[in-house]
């Protein structure tokens, strides 16, 4: 295939006719999956016109994997189930009200829509109705930007109606049509050319732009699940940064929190970005993996509300990763995951700034916070990492240190050594069978003796640990008898004063 910077020099024109004529532009060749392939043989084969559209034309021209092909023909839903379960194909009605029939081709879903055009739309997210057309141009004139506005065919080439092509070569998303019309026809459309920046490092044309900020209200229509999905996408796209940057304001509609972020500098010599950019750099810099990028996005979110300067007029954050986890909380509680993947960014976040020491004994502390969730405390060094990266150049030196980290945990590992409950060798049966009773008691001892054995002082032994446990319960009484003791000695010493002033006291005149 050609690289995309020759797309220009093959399209001559924007709008590519059906066909290469002599003298015209030369069809560009994209190899198609065989049922794709298959599918456009049939219904040509039948008698209709098919074309292959969306996102498998786009990231075929930039040189991108895509194995999800959709199909367009002129043929109805109806007439497309006939030639293919004529071909011995199974079928799915899986959107026919739309135009949409899923077909299986070896085992490949595959699904064909009769050429439309989009009534209006009643939610800012689905048409009221749909009218079917004749013809793929006006099929394509419905589509959202007009990258996604291509249709290919193996012997007519790329049509190109939009001017899609040149927008690939200028790496720039533009609306189809009107902007403001495509918004407010469908809200999600603006999460989703923010995700297109960030997965394929796009600018937004400006009248595009301007449109998804005219309607950027509308996206609070639109359900959780949907945006989770567009935001997450976003997060893991290799030029977060940028469309973080350059879309933060329509993202506000969804993420207010970091609309505080944005321009708020930091004075302070370890950092050179306001909080915003800053954030930007450390999901950036950080791996896609949801867990470590959502906790990147919020790590620092507290830092207007926490910030305060010294005399020296040096900036300072104390307690803002507290402030972030309220404001992680409320932001991911309006989105639709799941308790458990929340829970463990909150930790993230609350740890982020946490100084660790690169030793056995402050890992393995550090890994019992973290309820001795390996994975957990090597998603904060990847937290670090990219947080060090965002850094002044005087900070590089944290980046090694999560480096060593993760040295020492491995070191703990390939040794089995204990963090948690669950490796000491003792658990509460054991505890409970050298007299200690069931209850709160069982918890308090085997927490002790798993503190003892990260501090080095009680080898993790059954027999060790158990004559920690005896010594440990021994201390613990004898603390307990010394403050019975004084309380009650307090308690006599009290009475006796009560006493004394009793008899010194004069008599209560008599009531008359």
């Amino acid at each position: 295939m050609e690289a995309p910077g020759q797309i220009g020099d093959e399209l001559a024109e924007r709008g590519q006719a059906r066909s290469a004529a002599p003298g015209g532009p030369r069809p560009v060749t994209i190899p198609l999956p065989p049922q794709a392939a298959f599918a456009l043989a049939a219904l040509e084969e039948a008698g209709f016109e098919a074309w292959c559209v969306g996102g498998f034309v786009r990231d075929a021209l930039l040189g991108r994997a895509c194995a999800d092909v959709d199909v367009a023909t002129d043929a109805s839903w109806q007439e497309v189930q006939r030639v293919f379960e004529a071909a011995g194909c199974r079928t799915h009605e899986t959107g026919t009200a739309h135009g949409t029939l899923t077909v299986v081709v070896d085992q490949e879903a595959l699904e064909i829509t009769t050429y439309r055009d989009d009534g209006a739309y009643a939610d800012a997210r689905h048409p009221e109705a749909v009218s079917f057309v004749r013809t793929i141009e006006e099929d394509l004139a419905r589509r959202d930007f007009t990258m996604n506005a291509l249709a290919y065919h193996p012997k007519r080439g790329i049509l190109d109606p939009y001017g899609g092509v040149a927008d690939l070569e200028a790496r720039t998303i533009r609306a189809v049509g009107d902007p403001a019309r495509r918004f407010s026809e469908d809200a999600l459309r603006i999460l989703r050319a923010c995700r297109f920046a960030s997965q394929l490092g796009f600018s937004i044309e400006p009248a595009t732009y301007a449109g998804m900020m005219a309607n950027k209200g509308q996206l609070l229509r639109i359900s959780a699940e949907r945006v989770t999905h567009e935001l997450e996408c976003l997060l893991l796209g290799a030029h977060v940064h940028d469309a973080l940057m350059g879309t933060v304001d329509v993202l506000a509609a969804v993420l207010p929190e970091l609309v505080a972020c944005k321009g708020f500098e930091q004075r302070t010599p370890y950092h050179v970005y306001d909080v915003l950019e800053h954030t930007a750099f450390v999901v950036q810099r950080t791996p896609p993996s949801p867990l470590v990028r959502w906790a990147a996005l919020f790590h620092d979110t507290g830092k207007p509300a926490a910030f305060f300067q010294d005399t020296d007029g040096t900036g300072h954050f104390y307690g803002h990763a507290k402030i972030s986890v309220e404001l992680a909380r409320a932001a991911m509680g309006r989105l639709a995951l799941s308790p458990a993947f929340v829970g463990r960014v909150l930790t993230l976040v609350k740890y982020h700034d946490d100084v660790i020491e690169p030793t056995p004994k402050a890992v393995k502390r550090a890994l019992a916070r973290l309820g001795g969730d390996v994975e957990l405390f090597r998603a904060l060094c990847d937290l670090k990492r990219g947080d060090a990266l965002a850094q002044a150049p005087r900070c590089a030196g944290r980046m090694e240190l999560a480096d060593e980290l993760e040295e020492v945990l491995d070191g703990i590992l390939e040794a089995n050594e204990a963090f948690t409950l669950r490796k000491l060798a003792v658990d509460g049966r054991d505890v409970m069978a050298a007299g200690v009773r069931q209850g709160p008691a069982v918890g308090a001892v085997l927490a002790a003796a798993l503190d003892a054995v990260i501090d080095e002082r009680v080898p993790n032994e059954r027999a060790a640990l158990l004559a920690f446990a005896a010594t440990w319960l021994d201390g613990q009484q004898g603390a307990q008898d010394g403050r019975d003791a004084a309380g009650a000695k307090g308690g006599r010493c009290a009475a006796g004063a009560e006493r004394a002033a009793a008899e010194e006291a004069p008599p209560e005149p008599k009531a008359r």
